[in-house]
């Protein structure tokens, strides 16, 4: 009787881990609270737009980009998820509350930022781990973006470089809504 409750117990586990994608199958802290956000309870369903942060990059600015497609998007089912990161040239090396100070006074922030982290191949935490896993593609400076489809499909990945207003990545998000 063990057995069979113990096996009962291990597929309602596996059941509940193959209910939620990979991509989204964490729980991160809000930046500067308290509260665990669990990203598949939250966004599942959802386009999803992964991107590492920071406030003293020279892609600092792309936060205008990033909060202008949530802004156009959101009702449409995306969702833009920023995570700042000290990994590259410490251009993040500011508290979380400074960090989110800066996001909403100069960029006026207001898709989820969640708790500092690190991103960096070698040394990344579980979710960009599996991240660059499944795109073969580790962030290489700050701003880099990963593209998540509503089936919690990792579906893209975009360098630094690439603008939140380029055409590659509006035509990307605009074919998933």
């Amino acid at each position: 009787m063990k057995t069979v409750i113990a096996l009962i117990g291990l597929l309602t586990a596996s059941t509940s881990a193959l209910g939620c994608p990979e991509t989204l199958n964490f729980s991160k802290r809000t930046l500067g609270g308290e509260e665990e956000v669990n990203l598949c309870e939250r966004y599942s369903g959802r386009v999803v737009l992964v991107v590492n942060t920071a406030s003293r990059c020279a892609y600092t600015p792309q936060y205008d980009g990033l909060e202008a497609l949530y802004r156009e998007y959101k009702d449409r089912g995306l969702v833009v998820l920023g995570f700042p990161s000290n990994d590259f040239g410490a251009q993040e090396p500011g508290t979380e509350k400074q960090i989110q100070n800066f996001c909403r006074l100069t960029y006026g922030v207001e898709f989820p930022m969640f708790e500092k982290s690190r991103v960096r191949a070698g040394n990344a935490e579980p979710l960009y781990e599996t991240l660059t896993r499944l795109s073969g593609e580790s962030p290489r400076w700050n701003f880099h973006k990963y593209l998540i489809d509503r089936e919690g499909q990792l579906v893209g990945s975009f360098s630094s470089a690439v603008k939140p207003q380029s055409g590659e990545l509006v035509q990307a998000i605009e074919a998933l809504l």
